[in-house]
């Protein structure tokens, strides 16, 4: 059969006018190359801000459809294979047709090709299994292509049909896994496509809200996945009324070992549905304190002023006391000080309040306040408490400015900051030796 298929393929050859082929094809990839330029220069121009000094022709629009250089995407394939297509029945009217017939195989893989490795890029950027994956998709589609020119596909086909697995009483054949495995990857990937489009196109121009942002954009994405697999599980051939039995086992085993991770889930769908915490807020939560960076469905990333990053459980948000240390548009903080009795109050909180004042940082509205707040053990115990802007950038800076402008601000003014003072009873017995004071004034025993 292998060798039937080959002399057809010789013969074909022999018969086609090659040239008229060629031109047709060539015409064929000219008119997608313009076509995907085009749309190209116009979806790019879209996309380029108003006040880019860039003009749109030097704009590189990176997408799944154009590339990074319009026609390494997935739309010029796509063009030419259609192309190719109407122009093969075209040709085939007058002559026989070879060229055309072996280009369809070859960007149907080009096709295949760049839809993998375009949205696996897309969705997984960081991921350093993506490019073993884009290489096995590669060399699949290229071999495919091969079998497909030469004729053996149906041969192939039929042989791995007659290779069978047994599964209790269940037998598939290697055709049927290989089908299934294809099919299967094909619509995960184009799920995964699609909930990036949603996530990047619709969400970011239409929801204002980061968090609820992230909570629709995790919605869509864990629906669609599910959608897919149940497609993919159906495409392979497994029963989908079996998984009322996976799905007892899975509550029964959420009831038991995975409690603590079903509650980190739930815990971060309700902390994205409250908006009691957003991305941005400064937060302290088991004696951890810092920025939000990231909210996921499991857990919080939280940013320290030091650049340290914590991964937080979302339970803990919801079962622990958590304080937002932004609730508004501003942060409140508050130094203390001690002075001398002696010293003048009006004149001590004055100079509190004009050392806060000093500092740019420091916001005029609410207006920084001194109060006395204590009569301490040593001296009179005042606070001072002001308000700023800009937590994410830290405040032991600004607290240290603030106390150097105090103690200077005291030192100006000749107002004590006293020293702890302790007095001490003596009470015990009278000495039995007589006291005597020497010339200079000092008692011994």
């Amino acid at each position: 059969m292998e060798i039937t298929e080959l002399r057809n393929l010789l013969k074909e050859w022999d018969e086609a006018v090659v040239w008229i082929e060629a031109l047709v094809l060539l015409a064929c990839l000219g008119l997608a190359w313009g076509v995907t330029r085009y749309a190209g220069y116009r979806v790019g121009r879209g996309n380029v801000p108003s006040n880019s000094e860039h003009k749109p022709e030097s704009h590189r629009f990176e997408s799944v459809w154009f590339g990074q250089h319009t026609i390494d995407g997935l739309l010029f394939p796509l063009l030419t294979l259609l192309l190719i297509y109407a122009a093969r029945h075209g040709v085939a009217l007058y002559q026989p047709v070879l060229l055309l017939k072996v280009a369809l195989p070859i960007f149907v893989s080009l096709a295949v090709i760049r839809l993998f490795v375009r949205v696996l890029r897309a969705s997984f950027p960081e991921s350093a299994s993506v490019k073993f994956i884009e290489q096995s998709v590669s060399w699949l589609a290229w071999a495919g292509a091969v079998l497909w020119i030469t004729g053996l596909l149906p041969a192939v086909q039929a042989e791995m049909e007659d290779i069978t697995f047994a599964f209790g009483q269940t037998r598939i054949s290697l055709r049927t896994i290989f089908e299934g495995a294809i099919s299967s990857s094909v619509m995960l990937v184009v799920v995964l496509w699609i909930s990036a489009t949603l996530e990047k196109r619709i969400l970011r121009g239409g929801v204002g809200d980061l968090s609820m942002r992230k909570i629709a954009a995790n919605a869509i994405r864990a629906g669609l996945l599910f959608i897919g697999l149940l497609f993919a599980l159906s495409a392979v051939g497994v029963d989908l009324t079996a998984l009322s039995v996976l799905g007892g086992a899975l509550g029964v085993g959420l009831g038991f070992g995975l409690q603590k991770l079903a509650a980190n889930y739930v815990s971060g769908f309700v902390i994205l549905l409250e908006r009691s915490l957003r991305i941005g807020d400064m937060v302290r939560v088991d004696g951890f304190e810092g920025v939000v960076t990231d909210i996921k469905t499991r857990y919080t990333l939280i940013r320290a002023l030091n650049g340290r990053e914590t991964v937080v459980p979302n339970e803990l948000f919801i079962t622990q006391r958590v304080e937002n240390l932004s609730p508004g548009t501003y942060v409140s903080l508050t130094l203390n000080i001690s002075v001398g009795y002696d010293s003048d109050t009006a004149q001590v909180m004055q100079i509190l309040v004009d050392a806060a004042l000093n500092q740019p940082r420091v916001r005029r509205n609410p207006v920084p306040v001194a109060t006395l707040d204590n009569f301490g053990a040593d001296g009179l115990d005042f606070s001072l408490t002001f308000a700023i802007d800009d937590p994410e950038l830290g405040h032991g800076a600004l607290r240290s400015a603030i106390n150097l402008g105090i103690l200077e601000g005291l030192r100006a003014a000749k107002i004590d900051i006293p020293y702890p003072q302790r007095v001490v009873h003596w009470r015990g017995e009278t000495p039995s030796h007589p006291t005597r004071t020497d010339g200079g004034g000092k008692s011994s025993v």
